[in-house]
């Protein structure tokens, strides 16, 4: 299993040579947020990543009262903004939270976003969620999508997972003060689930 971390600038600068000589071997690193909000550290964060050849990952925090699509563009324009996707590099979506919608509502919102940034992107996206929140039928459909589980509940590498998953492939441990994660699989099954130039 491979150790990783994921940020955002709620962490600050954060001294990325420092946690690859630590053994972190993958990190996510907020991009954007809803409609309007690009995460002012991306472009340092995903610089920083590459510098210390961590595989990195990009990640948008859903608001499912918003456009999907324009949330999507705006993903992607962020990273084009940061340098650009390479070989390995991976997204993510973190469908966390309902905005008021239903749960088939906020379902749909996701399985948009998901398509066009597999579509325009050229990766498949991870989905970033909790227990309670898929189980409520939020991530319905989502199942092709490998699974980033928040359980920090749970043991390192043993989270329970919800539908409409079978497995898992990031488990989210721990939260506090930085969130930690574990990839079930090795640097090339890590990087075989990220971005492949056509």
């Amino acid at each position: 299993m491979l150790d990783g971390i994921d940020v955002s600038d709620w962490q600050g600068t954060v001294d990325w040579a420092d946690h690859a000589e630590a053994g972190v071997a993958f990190a996510f690193a907020r991009a954007t947020e809803g409609g309007d909000l690009v995460d002012k550290l991306f472009e340092r964060h995903w610089n920083g990543m590459g510098e210390s050849r961590i595989v990195r990952g990009a990640y948008h925090r859903a608001r499912p009262e918003g456009d999907p699509i324009e949330q999507a563009r705006r993903f992607l324009s962020a990273i084009d903004a940061a340098g650009g996707l390479r070989a390995g590099d991976l997204v993510a979506l973190a469908l966390e939270t309902a905005g008021g919608l239903r749960p088939e509502q906020v379902a749909r919102h996701a399985r948009r976003w998901c398509h066009h940034v597999e579509r325009h992107g050229g990766v498949r996206p991870f989905v970033h969620t909790f227990q309670a929140f898929a189980r409520g039928g939020h991530c319905a459909g989502l199942g092709e999508y490998p699974l980033w589980i928040a359980a920090p509940e749970k043991p390192r590498g043993e989270p329970a997972v919800p539908p409409p998953w079978r497995g898992w492939a990031i488990h989210q441990y721990v939260h506090s003060p930085i969130d930690r994660n574990v990839f079930h699989g090795t640097r090339q099954d890590l990087t075989k689930l990220g971005f492949h130039p056509r």
